[in-house]
């Protein structure tokens, strides 16, 4: 039963993430771009200092803007009314297939238009001295332009389609869409799942419930401006609004139960997921992070605002009509509310944030950022002593690894590598000694024949000293084991946190 109450506790989290990275698009970001039209209007007022005209954050955000604004002209050109009644005219089967394959479009153009916008981002701001070979920022920021005014064209088709199961008279095609969730369960139940698939899956999943809210505030917009804001007509949308998303929340809830026990993976992992997502946030929030959280919201769930946005305020702008200085004073208004509730959404999403890294033991890892570059550097001379300490010799690899347990030892092998050819020199002559049959020169080797006399003890000693030796590097191949494996737990955890939205220039 912990089940459904800690994945709706990452649903939350995660929808939350999703409405901060949506509502910048709309508060934050014009008044950045704003921001950034004043620097270059003022620069020739202050003087050029730097090599960069504009901050690589302010290139982005200028991109966005350009890319927000070209798209809502684009869009203008599409007639909502016309795509609803050709999407009405449809028979109910191929408007589920049509259904049907807007989803996976929808994935594809989520991951596909991701790596597009990453491009634009990259090629604006790649500093002049590491400049790579490319097609250039114009033709990126074209197919930019191009993906997301398609991606926006099929997530009003989907609207259309869901439109059109609320106005049906029989409910049937709302029936079918409901339907469709519960096949999810047929395939992915029945597979195995590690923990990295479980937390994709729940990524994506949060995506599609945010999106799925997104599709279902137009349609009732949609609704509202057809029936001239009638609010008796809300109450007879509520219903099948009310069923949509309880068939969402129950799918989700079989589908990650029957996971989670077939796979016996604990109900604990998705306090982990809810603690990366968390660190995600903290990290972007950081000084020296290159990117807004909307970009690693994006990387981690697939969750583009985009092509969402442009929807939105083309919907909006041609359901509601703005006349009259009053009009212009709600708008106003309602914007400032948009920004509150923008500020006050990234204040409870940080403090619940920092919360879930400290249960999570994590907060190392974020002041081990500015010190990766040093850490690895002091890492290689280990590695690199390591390396070169056995190229002179040639010798085996059980030589190559000891480095510390040669250091305690050195004094003992030397001396025994000194005194070990003695007694074997002492041990020989003997035999010359039985040959020779002049007394004389016996008598002067009496400090080897002293010497003689610990032979049998010298063996004993180097017997010992065989073992331990054998003991040592025993010791020193265990060692050099740890060695191995730690530094790729440590190339692991960098990794993971590159990963996490900090863009590298």
């Amino acid at each position: 039963m912990r089940i459904p109450k800690e994945l709706e506790k990452l649903m939350t989290f995660g929808f939350f993430l999703c409405v901060d990275a949506f509502l910048y698009v709309f508060t934050l970001l014009p008044l950045r771009v704003l921001l950034a039209l004043l620097r270059l209007l003022t620069l020739p007022c202050c003087g050029f200092s730097g090599s960069r005209l504009l901050q690589p954050a302010q290139v982005c955000d200028m991109l966005k803007g350009l890319i927000l604004v070209l798209c809502f002209s684009m869009m203008h050109y599409v007639d909502y009314s016309m795509m609803y009644h050709l999407i009405r005219g449809q028979s109910v089967i191929k408007l589920y297939i049509i259904y049907n394959m807007l989803e996976v479009a929808d994935r594809l153009f989520s991951s596909f238009g991701q790596d597009i916008l990453d491009a634009l981002y990259w090629t604006a701001t790649e500093p002049k001295e590491r400049k790579r070979d490319s097609i250039g920022v114009i033709p990126h920021f074209l197919m930019a332009v191009f993906y997301v005014f398609l991606h926006a064209i099929l997530i009003m088709v989907q609207a259309s389609t869901l439109n059109v199961a609320f106005n049906s008279h029989n409910k049937s095609l709302l029936t079918i869409m409901m339907s469709n969730n519960f096949v999810e369960i047929k395939g992915s139940v029945f597979k195995k799942f590690e923990k990295n698939n479980l937390f994709q899956m729940s990524n994506s999943d949060i995506k599609e419930r945010f999106t799925s809210y997104v599709l279902l505030l137009i349609v009732c917009l949609r609704n509202m401006e057809q029936f001239s804001w009638n609010p008796d007509h809300l109450w007879v949308l509520f219903p099948d609004v009310f069923m949509v998303l309880t068939s969402e929340v129950a799918v989700d809830i079989i589908k990650h139960a029957f996971i989670t026990k077939f796979n016996d993976i604990t109900a604990d992992v998705y306090s982990e997921y809810r603690a990366s997502l968390a660190f995600d946030l903290v990290s972007s929030r950081q000084k020296n992070a290159c990117t807004d959280y909307s970009d690693s919201v994006a990387r981690r769930m697939g969750f583009i605002p985009l092509p969402l946005a442009v929807l939105l305020i083309r919907v909006v702008m041609s359901s509601v009509k703005v006349q009259g200085a009053l009009s212009y004073t709600c708008v106003f208004l309602f914007y400032l509310g948009l920004v509150t509730l923008k500020v006050l959404n990234s204040i409870v999403l940080l403090g619940k944030s920092c919360v879930y890294v400290k249960r999570a033991n994590m907060e190392d890892k974020l002041f081990e950022k500015p010190s990766t570059a040093p850490s690895s550097s002091a890492k290689s001379p280990s590695k690199a002593d390591q390396a070169t300490c056995p190229t002179p010799s040639g010798e085996s690899k059980v030589e190559q690894i000891p480095v510390t347990p040669c250091s305690r030892p050195s004094s003992s092998s030397f001396s025994s590598v000194t005194t070990q050819p003695a007694p074997r020199t002492d041990l020989f002559p003997p035999p010359p000694t039985e040959t020779s049959p002049a007394a004389p020169v016996s008598r002067p080797e009496t400090p080897p024949a002293e010497a003689e006399q610990p032979a049998p003890s010298l063996s004993k000693e180097e017997a010992e000293e065989k073992e331990e030796e054998e003991e040592e590097e025993k010791e020193a191949q265990g060692a050099s084991e740890l060695k191995h494996r730690t530094p790729k737990k440590d190339l692991l955890e960098i990794d993971r946190f590159t990963i996490c939205g900090n863009r590298i220039d």
